[in-house]
């Protein structure tokens, strides 16, 4: 199923039980997503991120994670070949190119697709202090976004 509009958040159908985080680039935006949900449900949820491409694990993304006590040093990046399943009730993408992979990849399964825009921060530049923010503002808008769709906070913020 598509998301017809983009911003949409949606209460969790209860019967969720895989999610999958999708970007360009599987180092911040989906990698946050799948630290949060992680923590937040330990053990009921299976959750998995990927990108389209998988990059390399992003320091600045690291620190401001670990600023709200999550610990993504450990995080690999990996791209849709490299994932270990293909069965998700949910694919959350994070950029329009990983949706349409993820729209691929679910034409024949039943599962919810959908897009949540978040700023892109691939080609961000300027003072480390900047930069943090930008990452800050980032992670913020990602746990805002799944304290809406998933019904509870995930993460207090710094």
């Amino acid at each position: 199923m598509n998301n017809p509009q983009a911003d949409q958040i949606v209460l969790i159908d209860k019967d969720v039980g895989a999610i999958l985080f999708a970007c360009n680039i599987n180092a911040v935006r989906s990698a946050m997503a799948e630290a949060l949900v992680k923590a937040a449900f330990p053990g009921k949820i299976f959750v998995d991120s990927c990108g389209v491409a998988p990059g390399q694990p992003d320091g600045f993304a690291i620190a401001v994670m670990a600023e709200i006590g999550f610990d993504m040093a450990g995080h690999r990046p990996k791209s849709f070949d490299d994932l270990d399943s293909e069965f998700y009730d949910v694919i959350i993408s994070f950029s329009p190119q990983a949706h349409a992979a993820a729209t691929t990849l679910t034409k024949n399964m039943d599962c919810q697709n959908f897009y949540w825009p978040v700023d892109d921060l691939a080609a961000l530049t300027g003072s480390r202090d900047e930069r943090l923010r930008a990452y800050r503002g980032v992670r913020d808008d990602i746990i805002d976004k799944l304290g809406k769709y998933l019904g509870r906070p995930v993460a207090g913020k710094a």
